[in-house]
């Protein structure tokens, strides 16, 4: 019984169309697990757009580019071959060949990864990958990031802008990292906002038509059944 229903649930997955869903918000409002997870219930592709944003600081420091000259960032900028796995339950990243997914979230990418991001070479290098993938993807793709909604895919079925409070980020980010510093965490963030919503290209902001979520006060799986609904609520506009 349960295989038949699985089986039915799966081609009514099917036959819907196509969608795209853009999720914005900064650090720690759980837009990675969020994503991650309504793709994965949906059966859609899923990108992390800020692990490309990542891998290409990665290269720029592995490469010995300094990252706080914006000229030499630009002229490197189409160098590294990055290419993203979308499945929801095991996304890669690689560059140049090479698996990214975990140096990429060492501590000296995410204290330069800002600077990077606001080059607008590297934002055009990378916001253009981005579109090619969400366009091949059949079923429909969950993206997310800080400029989704806003200058990579404007056009997006859905876009959804999550926020929290300070204090609910750098707890939750805390309890990521073993041994880390809530208030230190805080300021981190606070810091990292400041330059994302600042940059003069794509800088991390909500776009009009978006629906705001804040999940300070909601559990992670609260926050996927919001989502969740939300798409199935425009699936069955359309």
């Amino acid at each position: 019984m349960s295989t038949t229903v699985e089986t039915a649930s799966a081609a009514a997955r099917m036959a819907r169309a196509a969608v795209i869903v853009a999720i914005d918000g900064p650090s720690g409002t759980g837009k990675s697990s969020t994503s991650k997870a309504v793709a994965a219930q949906l059966g859609l592709s899923y990108l992390d757009t800020g692990a490309q944003y990542r891998a290409i600081t990665w290269w720029m420091l592995n490469n010995g580019i300094d990252v706080q000259d914006a000229m030499k960032v630009a002229t490197a900028a189409a160098k590294p071959v990055i290419v993203s796995g979308t499945d929801p339950a095991a996304p890669t990243i690689t560059v140049d060949g090479e698996d990214a997914s975990g140096p990429i979230r060492t501590q000296e990418v995410t204290s330069k990864v800002s600077a990077v991001s606001a080059v607008p070479e590297v934002r055009a290098r990378i916001t253009e990958l981005q579109r090619t993938i969400a366009a091949a993807a059949e079923r429909g793709i969950v993206v997310e990031g800080r400029d989704i909604g806003t200058t990579v895919l404007p056009d997006a079925d859905l876009k959804i802008f999550l926020t929290a409070s300070p204090e609910a980020r750098a707890a939750r980010r805390s309890g990521e990292v073993k041994g880390s510093d809530i208030a230190a965490t805080k300021e981190a963030l606070i810091k990292r906002d400041a330059a994302d919503s600042g940059r003069k290209t794509s800088p991390l902001a909500k776009a009009d038509d978006a629906v705001e979520v804040d999940t300070t006060e909601l559990t992670l799986q609260q926050v996927i059944e919001c989502v969740v609904t939300l798409v199935e609520e425009k699936w069955a506009a359309q």
